[in-house]
């Protein structure tokens, strides 16, 4: 029986447990072989009593060891305990050996009851012992040792298993902490995963925008010029006629693959509805979404990054702003689309403010702006709340 600490749900016993447990049942019954052994070899006068006696403990603690309820309720292990001190009192009135047993008892008595019943019962076996050890000494002088062994005993027993018990404590605390940690870094890495994902998609969708799109759109409008130099009776018009129709064909499966890479916030709705989405779904402040002027439909690349600023913004707001109230704006112009994020936050100096974690701070907004020819600006102080803005100008193909 390991001297462990109770829990809701014991672990499985751990090497140092087990060594522990078998140490404590080799103590056990060898110090009943050793009273046993020297009531025959001294031929004492209650010499077969005494083996008796030897017997019906080790029996008792052998069946208290192997009955699994023992284990599970304290009633059970109450019961047992009272059994097993029944048979050590009747080996202590016998035999004055039997006080060697006291020792290993203040460590079952610990570890099987609460701890104020614990420390009552080591309280009580330690008394039995004194009083066994005093009736045993047929009228003799009793030494300061007899009542200050059994008391030592107890009390080293007891701040030993409080020790082990702080111990064990602290290292199911550590365990759990590890295990949270290993979660957490299992999701930091889940995380890290998607966001390359999402990162590589976005960059093939703007480079098959910027390159193959783009590429395919300028080879239709020279074509066509083409076709407008040339008489109406030229040989080469059909040729051109076809290449046009190979022209388009291709530019609409650039901009299927361009679809396809677009990010899921943007694969079921709008630019409009992915942002109204997003305010409804922040923790934290009340963040509201307005939409001005005519919405139209906005290259891939615009939208992904309108939405990324977004994110970004939103996200600062929500960490470090403390704002009560937040505004999204997105206005469509003539030529040019705005996204506004305003809160009424804390503020920050604009000049001194850093760079962000995670690639979400605001030179990562102002990159994913000017890369598409747009500008962006901040206008903040403290305790004036912020206001973001990114204008990003129309290509042709959506003015």
């Amino acid at each position: 029986m390991a001297v462990t600490p109770r829990s809701p749900a014991p672990r499985p016993l751990t090497p140092v447990s087990r060594v522990l447990r078998l140490c404590l049942h080799a103590l056990v019954f060898g110090l009943l072989a050793l009273a046993a052994g020297r009531a025959v070899t001294d031929s004492a006068p209650r010499a077969g009593w005494v083996v008796a006696a030897c017997a019906v403990v080790a029996a008792v603690y052998a069946a208290g060891v192997r009955a699994p309820a023992v284990h599970r309720s304290p009633r059970a292990a109450a019961v047992w305990l009272a059994g097993l001190g029944a048979a050590w009192t009747a080996l202590l009135v016998v035999s004055p050996d039997g006080l060697w047993i006291a020792f290993p008892l203040y460590f079952l008595e610990l570890h099987l009851l609460r701890l104020r019943w614990g420390i009552t019962a080591v309280a009580v076996t330690a008394c039995a012992a004194i009083g066994g050890f005093v009736a045993h000494a047929d009228g003799g002088a009793v030494s300061p040792g007899a009542f200050l062994g059994p008391l030592l005993g107890g009390a080293v027993a007891v701040a030993t298993v409080l020790g082990y018990q702080a111990l064990y404590r602290e290292s199911e605390r550590r365990r759990e902490l590890i295990e949270e940690l290993i979660a957490t870094r299992a999701e930091l890495a889940a995380a890290e995963r998607d966001a390359g994902i999402l990162a590589e998609r976005e960059r093939l969708a703007r480079e098959i925008h910027d390159t193959l799109a783009q590429g395919l759109s300028s080879i239709q409008l020279l074509l066509r010029a083409a076709e407008r130099s040339l008489p109406q009776d030229a040989p080469a018009l059909e040729h051109i006629g076809r290449a046009r129709g190979a022209a388009q064909e291709n530019l609409a499966e650039a901009r299927r693959f361009v679809r396809a890479l677009t990010p899921p916030d943007l694969e079921h709705g709008s630019l409009a509805a992915a942002l109204e989405r997003l305010c409804a779904a922040a923790p934290g402040p009340r963040v509201r979404f307005c939409l001005s002027g005519a919405p139209r439909v906005l290259p891939t690349p615009y939208e992904v990054a309108l939405l990324r600023i977004a994110q970004s913004a939103l996200a600062n707001v929500v960490r470090h702003a403390r704002a009560d109230r937040a505004e999204i704006t997105l206005t469509f112009m003539d030529a040019s689309v705005t996204l506004d994020v305003v809160d009424d936050g804390t503020g920050f100096d604009p000049s001194s403010a850093p760079s962000g974690e995670g690639g979400f701070g605001l030179p990562a907004m102002r990159s994913r702006a000017e890369t598409l020819g747009g500008l962006f600006t901040v206008e903040s102080s403290p305790g004036q709340g912020a206001a973001v803005a990114v204008t990003l100008p129309l290509p042709l193909e959506a003015s």
